[in-house]
């Protein structure tokens, strides 16, 4: 089910009966965790910045009986910078689509519309997909400060920020299609093994399979191989060729690797608030790190907690007990660990409008439009205080 893009009408917005469900998740965990938009920090630029600093490595630093004093030694103060993107949207509904509550598209008429006010409830889902957006940003987003206005702003995600502390244990393997008369992966002499996991990046012509999706591999022969959505499980039906295929084969998730990249981010000064540390995963490695964990800590029971309003699962690790954020957005295979003390969104506030709002647009015909605006970041601390492991599975 899409949306329409343009003017609202009787037409493109028909009128249903009976109870109203929502198909897309609209749960948004990091950023609500850091603030959302009831909180955070404020700029006064597109582009805002904070610092950081570090002490000398501790030593057994002696001095001389009667000596003078030793050199100088101040410490030097670094900044970190991101920008605020644009978040705009348009909400147009007809006069007639605002009017007509009792006229309905569906087969049970004498059940009441859900939707009274079109217009109102349009605007409220339309915030709802722009929170989203900012939510993947965070996360996902990729860093573009442009040199004038024919491009746009893009904020650094905390995925992007984490240089130091990063470990991918992919393996990428490309120039291959996929034939659907058969349901197989073309791969001479390949190595793969039945039951690896690999996530697909390219995927041209065809269609069936996805990207941003762990597979796992099954009928294995000599020069192909078939993918299951599950471990031994049926085979993924390919619906039409594809010409070139590429893909991440994954490592298996263990103790050590989840300890080792933690033990990274704690090196660095990071997740010594065991309040507001956290593990943010995807839907698979949520099973997968509870599984781990469980077995590393004999058994232990989850519990739970709150941190800036969002429940969140805990678990018990080598450095403290932990918050697990399961998070729709995060990419397949990858995880982080993050210090979320560390985080906040950052907003640019328009005078007399606020940080982000709605407002009515000038008049063009015989509809009702609203524009829907914010400019937002992300500020992330210290990069060294956050991990990342990728291609795990």
């Amino acid at each position: 089910m899409a949306g329409i893009t343009g003017l609202g009408t009787t037409y493109t917005l028909p009128n249903y009966t009976g109870l109203l469900f929502g198909l897309t998740p609209a749960d948004t965990p990091f950023f609500s965790a850091i603030g959302g938009l009831s909180s955070g920090g404020q700029t006064t630029s597109t582009e805002f910045e904070w610092q950081a600093y570090d002490l000398r490595s501790a030593g057994q630093n002696v001095a001389l009986e009667g000596a003078a004093a030793p050199t100088a030694a101040e410490r030097v103060r670094a900044n970190i910078t991101n920008v605020c993107q644009i978040q705009q949207s348009k909400v147009s509904v007809s006069y007639t689509k605002q009017a007509a509550t009792g006229q309905k598209a569906g087969s049970n008429n004498d059940l009441p519309n859900p939707v009274t006010n079109e217009l109102d409830w349009q605007v409220e889902q339309e915030l709802k997909a722009m929170v989203r957006d900012i939510e993947w940003s965070f996360i996902r987003g990729t860093y573009q400060k442009p040199s004038d206005n024919t491009t746009a702003r893009k904020t650094r995600g905390l995925l992007a920020a984490i240089t130091t502390n990063a470990t991918d244990f992919g393996t990428a393997v490309t120039t291959l299609t996929a034939t659907a008369s058969t349901d197989i992966v073309n791969e001479t002499a390949t190595a793969r093994v039945n039951g690896e996991a690999i996530i697909f990046d390219t995927l041209t012509g065809g269609t069936g399979l996805a990207l941003d999706t762990v597979y796992y591999v099954v009928s294995k022969a000599t020069n192909s191989f078939k993918v299951s959505r599950t471990v031994g499980g049926p085979a993924v039906d390919i619906l039409t060729d594809y010409s070139a295929v590429a893909y991440t084969l994954c490592a298996d998730l263990t103790y050590d690797k989840l300890g080792e990249i933690m033990q990274a981010a704690y090196d660095n000064g990071g997740i010594t608030d065991s309040t507001t540390a956290a593990l943010i995963v995807p839907s698979h490695l949520k099973r997968k790190v509870s599984k781990v964990l469980a077995t590393a800590f004999s058994g232990y029971q989850e519990l739970s907690r709150n941190v800036g309003g969002v429940n969140m699962t805990t678990v018990t690790t080598d450095f403290g007990v932990l918050n697990m954020m399961l998070n729709r957005h995060m990419p397949k295979g990858t995880l982080i660990v993050s210090s979320l003390e560390q985080c906040q969104p950052v907003f640019l506030e328009v005078p007399m409008k606020g940080h982000f709002f709605e407002e009515p647009l000038a008049k063009t015909g015989a509809s009702d439009e609203s524009q829907l605006y914010g400019e937002v970041g992300l500020a992330y601390g210290n990069e060294t205080s956050h991990a990342k492991l990728q291609h795990v599975a």
